[in-house]
């Protein structure tokens, strides 16, 4: 009856005995698949760092190419050459570079044999622009010569300006001059007062209420070289304040007098025949009465003031 018990005991044992060997594979099993995946990323990342540094490099050398590119580009366009064919070089190398970014598509064979093509391109290059230089020389010797030409002619050219603007000022100032001696002149300015019986008052001096109109005979002097053609005389009167009179519905107006604008009190047309002609105005103010005090007269003709003259309003 004893001995079944023992045997149950020892069975129990190996049991358990064999499930810690099993647990005790197992663990070795995964120990192991831990080693080989750690081993695993290990290569992975080694082979990543690798490409990486390879990649670092071929960018880097890309870059100085890319700098020696545009240094060429800018050497052949002060030269005066073509740069077409590099500007499109210029664009696949651009492109080269950004697909680096593509780590698993990189090869380094791949990109040392571009590398290379771009280095003999720029060697090429540099056979072009010594040939330009070679070029640009003498065409600077050719372009020194017609310089020199050009300096003697330019001078040759600025004494003829300068004699051209030296009898061109000399012909202003005659023409000034003659345009000056032409101008006419009033010998006279005589300015009577027309009461409203039609009654004329010469002497200068009139009572505001006795003035219905004024006249104005203008006296001009001969002068031979005034052209003898169709003119106008400008009338300006200036009351006690320095004031234009002035009415344009009465036939007032603007003209023009050292390059400025005037208002005149009245004009008057005649044809010159230089004969110490009179030219007369008759202006009337209508139900308006002249200011008290002193009132100047100006005469103008062609852009000249010829005369002028003043009467009194008591």
């Amino acid at each position: 009856m004893e001995s079944r018990p023992r045997n149950q005991t020892n069975n129990s044992r190996s049991y358990l005995l064999v499930a810690l060997l099993v647990l005790a594979a197992l663990n070795v099993l995964l120990l192991y698949f831990y080693y080989q995946e750690h081993q695993l990323n290990k290569n992975k990342d080694a082979t990543i760092a690798a490409k990486t540094e390879e990649v670092l490099t071929v960018k880097t050398r890309l870059d100085s190419i890319s700098n020696e590119l545009d240094a060429k580009i800018a050497e052949i366009q002060r030269l005066g050459g073509s740069v077409d064919s590099l500007m499109k070089v210029k664009a696949q190398l651009e492109i080269d570079k950004r697909e680096l970014r593509n780590l698993t598509s990189f090869s380094s064979k791949k990109y040392d044999q571009k590398i290379k093509n771009y280095q003999s391109l720029l060697a090429q290059k540099d056979q072009e622009i010594a040939r330009l230089k070679e070029e640009n020389g003498i065409l600077v010797a050719k372009n020194d010569s017609l310089s020199t030409e050009n300096n003697t002619l330019r001078t040759e050219r600025q004494s003829l300006n300068d004699s051209v603007s030296s009898y061109s000022a000399r012909n202003r100032e005659l023409n000034e001059k003659v345009t000056i001696a032409a101008a006419l002149r009033a010998e006279s300015i005589t300015i009577d007062a027309i009461n409203r019986r039609g009654k004329e008052k010469d002497g200068g001096s009139y009572k505001a209420k006795r003035i219905e109109k004024i006249k104005v005979a203008v006296k001009l002097a001969p002068n031979g070289l005034a052209q003898q053609n169709e003119k106008e005389l400008y009338m300006r009167i200036l009351d006690p304040s320095g004031a234009v009179i002035s009415d344009m519905a009465t036939g007032s107006g603007e003209f023009t007098y050292n390059g400025q604008g005037m208002i005149y009190t009245a004009k008057q047309p005649f044809t010159f025949t230089n004969n110490r002609q009179d030219v007369t105005f008759l202006y009337d103010r209508g139900a308006q009465r002249f200011n008290v005090g002193k009132h100047v007269v100006e005469i103008y003709c062609e852009g000249f003031r010829i005369g002028e003259g003043e009467f009194t309003v008591r």
